[in-house]
C-alpha cells in the first residue's frame, strides 16, 4: 500500500502541470485581458472628457492614446510578452528573465494583482481565513445533522419518521445553497432585519466598538445564512448516503453473527455496522476540503462574503490572470492533496481494504 500512495504523490505534480498549463493556455488565448482593459479604461476617461456629441469621438481618440510602446510595457509588466509555452515556464520559476532571473510559484512569487495592485500571495492570504471559517463550520454542521438523521432513517425505517424527514431531503436536494441564501436574506434580513444582509462582520469601527459577548452575537448574526447554504448543498446527498449505506451493512452475515451472540442492538449498530457504513462518505473528503480552503463562489456571492470564492468570481470578471492562476494553485493542489487523504482515511477506517501494489 506504501507503494500505491508514493505513485499517488508523484501523480500529483503532473496533475497539477496538465491543469496549469491548460489553464493559462486558455487565459493567454481569450480576449479581455490587462491590454484590453487598459484601453477600455482610456476610453471610458475619454468619453467622459469629452461628453455630449463628442463623447464618441473623445473614446476614438482615447483608444490611440495607449501607443505600442506602452503596449509592449504592459505584456512585459504581466509576463504577456513571451509565447506561451515560455511564458508558462516563466510563470512556474523555471525560465529566467533578463532582469529577475528564476522568478515564478516555485521560488513563492505569484505576481502582483493587476486590479488590487498587491502582491498576489498577500491577496490571498487575506481571503484565506474567512473562507476557511465558513467551509468548516460548514462541513461540521453537514456531518452533524445528515450523519445522525441518516442513521436515524435507517434505523426507523418506513416508518412516519423516515417518511417525513424525506419530505425535508427532497427539498433540500431540489435547492441549491445559494438560493437558500438568497431567500432566507431576503425574509430574515430584508422583511424581518434578524440577520445583517451579508458580509463577513460588522464594519471595523462598530466590531471594534462591542464587547465579546457582542463580537460573538455579531458574528454569529453574519454566519447565521451562509452555515445554513453550506449545509442545504450536501444535505440530501449525505443523508441519503449515510442511511442507504448503513441498511446496506445491517443485512450482512457478520451484523447477524453479531445478533446471533447476543450483543446488544446499539452496539451491533455503532460499533459494528457505523464504522464500515461511513466508508461511502468519506469519498467526497476530497471534495470537502477544495469547499472548505477555496470557498464557494456562489454562496459567497450571494452572500457578500469576501472569502476566496468571491474573490475568484470577481477576478474572473476583471480578467485578473495573477489572481486568477493563484487561487488555481491553491484549488488544484488542495484538491489533489484532498484525494489522497480520503484514500487514506478509508484504509484507517476499514483494515480490509488494501490498494493496489
Amino acid at each position: 500500500m506504501t507503494a500505491y500512495f508514493v505513485r499517488r504523490l508523484l501523480l500529483v505534480p503532473i496533475t497539477f502541470i496538465c491543469i496549469t498549463a491548460l489553464v493559462y493556455t486558455i487565459l493567454r488565448v481569450v480576449p479581455g485581458g490587462p491590454v484590453e482593459r487598459a484601453k477600455l479604461e482610456l476610453r471610458m476617461l475619454a468619453a467622459g472628457e469629452g461628453g455630449g456629441g463628442g463623447a464618441g469621438v473623445a473614446a476614438d481618440l482615447g483608444a490611440e492614446r495607449l501607443t505600442e510602446a506602452q503596449i509592449r510595457e504592459i505584456e512585459k509588466y504581466y509576463d504577456l510578452d513571451k509565447p506561451i509555452p515560455l511564458g508558462y515556464l516563466d510563470w512556474l520559476g523555471l525560465y529566467p528573465d533578463e532582469e529577475d532571473g528564476f522568478s515564478g510559484i516555485l521560488q513563492a512569487d505569484f505576481g502582483r494583482s493587476s486590479v488590487y495592485g498587491k502582491p498576489v500571495l498577500d491577496v490571498i492570504v487575506g481571503k484565506f481565513y474567512i473562507s476557511i471559517y465558513f467551509g468548516l463550520l460548514g462541513y461540521f454542521a453537514t456531518w452533524l445533522v445528515c450523519v445522525p438523521l441518516g442513521i436515524v432513517k435507517a434505523i426507523r425505517h418506513r416508518t412516519w419518521l423516515d417518511t417525513g424527514s424525506s419530505v425535508a431531503v427532497f427539498l433540500g436536494y431540489a435547492t441549491p445553497g445559494f438560493v437558500a441564501c438568497l431567500v432566507l436574506l431576503v425574509y430574515l434580513g430584508g422583511k424581518w432585519d434578524l440577520v445583517p444582509l451579508g458580509g463577513f462582520r460588522p464594519p471595523r469601527e462598530v466590531w471594534e466598538s462591542l464587547s465579546f459577548f457582542g463580537r460573538v452575537k455579531a458574528q454569529l448574526h453574519h454566519t447565521v445564512v451562509p452555515i445554513f447554504g453550506y449545509l442545504i448543498t450536501g444535505f440530501a446527498t449525505m443523508t441519503i448516503l449515510m442511511k442507504n449505506s448503513l441498511l446496506e451493512n445491517l443485512g450482512q452475515d457478520y451484523v447477524r453473527t453479531a445478533f446471533a451472540k447476543g450483543l446488544s442492538e446499539r452496539r451491533v449498530i455503532f460499533v459494528h455496522a457505523l464504522r464500515n457504513s461511513l466508508i461511502p462518505i468519506t469519498a467526497g473528503i476530497g471534495h470537502a476540503l477544495g469547499i472548505i480552503f477555496a470557498g464557494s463562489f456562489l454562496i459567497e456571492n450571494v452572500c457578500n462574503i469576501p472569502g476566496m470564492g468571491l474573490l475568484g468570481y470577481t477576478s474572473i470578471l476583471a480578467r485578473d490572470y495573477p489572481i486568477i492562476m493563484g487561487i488555481l494553485v491553491f484549488g488544484v493542489l488542495i484538491q489533489l492533496v484532498g484525494n489522497i487523504i480520503s484514500d487514506v482515511v478509508w484504509a484507517l477506517i476499514d483494515p480490509r481494504i488494501r490498494f493496489g501494489t
